[in-house]
């Protein structure tokens, strides 16, 4: 009789509520739903966080853009208040009837009207030269006569409710601020994704070493009944 006779048999092959002999699996600790909410929340909250950063600071930066915000209803339904419109810098010449511009009320005064092209004046003698009749969409009357000098641009883009926040954090806050945002949110969804991976490897540790164990206990219970017979 072989040396393997006289062992005794481990708790797990003599317990007869495990006859098989082989160690039992520990239940994998698995992710709530709140986990995997969580994960989306972050990534999805950081795609807008970073879209926003593109559409209200970086494109502007790029093309030399300035955000205004709409105060008023008289750009209703295209342009509720709140909106920021992105007004990107036009040569006077290339604007046409329907175009969105922005102009100051006074020339080199700061406030400005964001309304319609609805004619345009052509000059009619040398020296003259072009002017723009502007309304706004939800206005029943158009608005003085604008001259090129007052001018800003026409709208290249729209973001909705975004104004009212361009109106509390503006200027150099919004540069500072958005991209903080926008790394603070990264570095929080790139830890929630280095979790991820790291609980998958620690899962497949875990499922590799209980296989090992599975293998052992095989070949144990191999040797017993080898050895019984």
């Amino acid at each position: 009789m072989t040396a393997i006779a006289n062992r005794p048999l481990s708790s797990n092959a003599s317990n007869p509520s495990n006859p098989a002999g082989a160690t039992p699996r520990k239940p994998a600790k698995k992710k709530g739903v709140l986990h995997y909410i969580g994960v989306g929340l972050s990534f999805g909250l950081l795609s807008l966080v970073l879209l926003l950063a593109v559409l209200v600071v970086a494109l502007p930066m790029l093309t030399k853009s300035t955000p205004y915000t709409v105060l008023t209803s008289s750009m209703n339904p295209s342009y509720p208040a709140g909106t920021l419109v992105i007004v990107k810098p036009t040569d006077t010449q290339q604007i046409r009837i329907g175009d969105v511009i922005t102009y100051q009320i006074t020339s080199n005064q700061p406030a400005v009207i964001t309304h319609r092209v609805i004619q345009i004046v052509e000059p009619t003698k040398g020296g003259d030269e072009v002017k723009f009749i502007t309304k706004g969409d939800a206005n029943s009357l158009p608005d003085p006569v604008v001259k090129p000098v007052q001018v800003r641009g026409v709208v290249w883009y729209a973001v909705p409710l975004i104004g009212w926040v361009n109106n509390v954090i503006n200027g150099g806050t919004r540069n500072v601020l958005v991209p903080l945002i926008a790394g603070g949110l990264f570095l929080y969804a790139g830890f929630m994704a280095a979790s991820t991976v790291i609980d998958r490897r620690r899962k497949a540790a875990a499922e590799a070493a209980q296989a090992e164990t599975d293998a052992a206990d095989a070949e144990l219970r191999d040797l017993i009944d080898a050895s019984r017979s």
